[in-house]
């Protein structure tokens, strides 16, 4: 087939380039400037939010599949969240109205497993209800733009659409990576924990969600899927294995009022309220399962 990768010089697309033409994929890279280096046989250069950009690359490309891997997110800040926010709405009804009238049959779309609210669990499935009414202003705009993407994508009649709920993601170039911003502030020891650190994180290896992608553009599965490892873990317990894995102190353990000053809104919801995601609907119906487990990863870079 003939695909468009959308993000192509992201994590997981550029993860995700190789493995698409090494199943003999014919590979369009989409980016927003002419130079990058990529494993591609085309590209196209637009910028995801101008559409008339996006209408003249994709119908350069002639793709029979678009995969939306688009984010800001490669240093966490408030201007990432929105730039990523904008990617995830006005971004993706660009794609979709391009894929339309290039006659694009299939749309693979990332999204995220752990935008879901803290009620149930500990590991909840794709039906669970998504933090809309999250109190954190910053937090509460993802999620918001989160349920955009997937409805933009599930309300598109004439192409079939499939979403990749990706769990928290590690491995290089990721926040987790030894040198990248999380893994830096617990490899120094200056991390702590929250007493109540009950909260369920569900982890995802980069090429994980690479072959996910690739199961979804080879299948003709759709609808919304998990993808996360099989480990679910609460902050007490992967918090304190990452600090060793990295061979730094023990988390200083905080009472739950001083955590959560010390660790900002969404750190300390990931610690102690966050929910872990079940893939037994991609399992059964993508036919993907994890390669690499947190227990194993969390600290290579």
């Amino acid at each position: 087939m003939r695909v468009l990768v959308a993000g192509a010089t992201g994590l997981v697309g550029s993860a995700l380039l190789p493995l698409l033409r090494a199943r003999g994929h014919h590979v369009t890279a989409l980016v927003r400037d002419g130079s990058p280096t990529v494993e591609a046989d085309g590209i196209v250069v637009a910028d995801a939010l101008d559409p008339v950009a996006v209408r003249l690359a994709l119908r350069a490309a002639r793709a029979d599949v678009v995969v939306h891997q688009l984010t800001a997110l490669r240093r966490m800040s408030a201007d990432a969240v929105e730039a990523t926010a904008r990617l995830r709405t006005e971004g993706t009804a660009n794609l979709i109205t391009a894929a339309r009238e290039a006659g694009t049959g299939k749309l693979v779309v990332q999204s995220v497993a752990f935008a879901t609210a803290p009620v149930g669990g500990p590991v909840l499935d794709e039906d669970a209800p998504l933090h809309l009414d999250a109190p954190d202003p910053s937090w509460a705009r993802t999620v918001q733009a989160v349920a955009e993407l997937e409805r933009l994508v599930l309300g598109t009649p004439d192409i079939a659409g499939t979403i990749l709920r990706y769990g928290t993601l590690f491995g290089a170039r990721t926040q987790y990576d030894p040198e990248g911003a999380f893994g830096a502030r617990v490899g120094r020891g200056r991390l702590p924990m929250p007493e109540n650190a009950v909260g369920v994180t569900s982890f995802l290896h980069v090429h994980d969600a690479a072959a996910a992608a690739l199961s979804a553009v080879d299948g003709d599965a759709t609808g919304v899927f998990n993808i996360a490892d099989d480990d679910p873990a609460e902050g007490s317990t992967w918090l304190p294995e990452y600090a060793r894995m990295l061979g730094a102190p023990a988390p200083r353990v905080l009472d739950a009022e001083m955590a959560r000053k010390v660790l900002g809104w969404f750190t300390n919801h990931q610690l102690t309220a966050m929910r872990g995601a079940s893939s037994d609907r991609a399992r059964e119906r993508l036919g993907w399962k994890p390669a690499v487990s947190w227990r194993r990863g969390l600290a290579s870079g």
